[in-house]
């Protein structure tokens, strides 16, 4: 199957219809395109989102079937409760957003490159500038060791990426978010791929259609984006 190829310069062509991504990879859906706010935000509301290395073009996927979570079956493990009773960390919303999409950027162990490119990370700000995409940072005597970003539309939240320099930081910023993300009647968070990581919050796979449906009821509900910065 071939797959569409976007314009770079009419970021409201419309995406192919999901069905047309591939199995192999999985979810791949188009080529090319642009990474302006338009063309973004309507990746996420259709249930796509870019992911590509920095000698691809972009490439954007709807795999199938999504690994999502509920906020209500969050799971935190025995371990991690005994962590946050301990208060190693304290927990931030939007205070670091670039500081924490660099720390992401940064090469894993074991991988001598990134995916989260100059252009990916320039796109991700203006979103944050927007009011749509938002972070979870955990800091220890001061500096910054570990937190997540990702997009928010209506009640639901689009996590990206995550990273951490001190043993259950990221997990103590998601296990946060999540809570705070419940208080403000938020429905859904994707999170896209299978990982073990997430998968022990509870997180669980839902097929593409079904997660459809649920875009199609939360993504348009009005969301109050002024609770993030009141925090």
């Amino acid at each position: 199957m071939q797959l569409t190829v976007l314009d770079p310069y009419n970021p409201e062509q419309d995406f192919p219809a999901l069905n047309k991504a591939l199995r192999e990879p999985d979810g791949l859906l188009a080529i090319g395109g642009c990474l302006s706010k338009k063309r973004l935000l309507n990746a996420y509301r259709h249930g796509i989102f870019p992911w590509f290395n920095p000698d691809e073009p972009i490439l954007w996927w709807s795999p199938d079937p999504r690994l999502v979570l509920f906020p209500d079956k969050l799971i935190i493990s025995r371990s991690l409760r005994k962590t946050l009773r301990k208060n190693i960390f304290s927990v931030t919303f939007d205070q670091a957003f670039s500081e924490v999409i660099a720390a992401c950027a940064e090469p894993r162990k074991g991988s001598a490159g990134t995916w989260i490119t100059e252009d990916i990370a320039l796109a991700y700000n203006q979103l944050h500038q927007s009011g749509f995409a938002h972070s979870a940072e955990a800091w220890a005597d001061g500096e910054l060791v570990g937190g997540l970003y990702g997009v928010a539309l209506g009640r639901v939240f689009f996590g990206e990426s995550m990273f951490h320099t001190r043993t259950d930081a990221s997990k103590v910023a998601f296990a946060f978010l999540v809570e705070q993300l419940k208080a403000w009647d938020y429905q859904l968070i994707d999170c896209q791929v299978h990982t073990s990581h997430l998968a022990s919050f509870g997180a669980v796979y839902c097929d593409r259609d079904h997660f459809i449906k649920l875009l199609n009821e939360y993504c348009d509900i009005p969301a109050n984006k002024s609770a993030w910065r009141s925090l």
